[in-house]
């Protein structure tokens, strides 16, 4: 890319907020709150489509192509290379998400 005013703008901001998210305390935060957001995505889809009986079917094969892609990228031998914040946060959100079903599943079998 050429070296223009907006591309390095793009750049500064780019390592120091990778600076900022190397702190491992900020870290563990962002994962947290990816683990409630994902818990809350999880109680919010499950109510959204439980209301209406026509989106039950979508919802549960979006859900199930979200987690199997996440595993796929999570798990991988090239993941263990190179620990990306990025996929890490995104499989806390897909635990988040699942144990957010499973316990709706037992609010809905009491």
């Amino acid at each position: 890319m050429q070296n223009t005013r907006l591309n390095n703008l793009f750049d500064t901001i780019a390592r120091s907020l990778g600076q900022w998210l190397a702190n491992p305390w900020r870290r563990l935060s962002l994962l947290i709150i990816s683990f409630l957001f994902g818990f809350f995505l999880g109680s919010a889809i499950s109510t959204s489509a439980g209301q209406r009986a026509d989106l039950d079917i979508w919802a549960a094969a979006i859900l199930v192509l979200f987690t199997e892609v996440t595993s796929r990228i999570f798990y991988s031998s090239s993941f263990f290379a190179r620990r990306s914040l990025l996929i890490e946060s995104l499989n806390i959100l897909k635990v988040g998400l699942i144990y957010s079903m499973f316990i709706e599943a037992f609010k809905l079998g009491s």
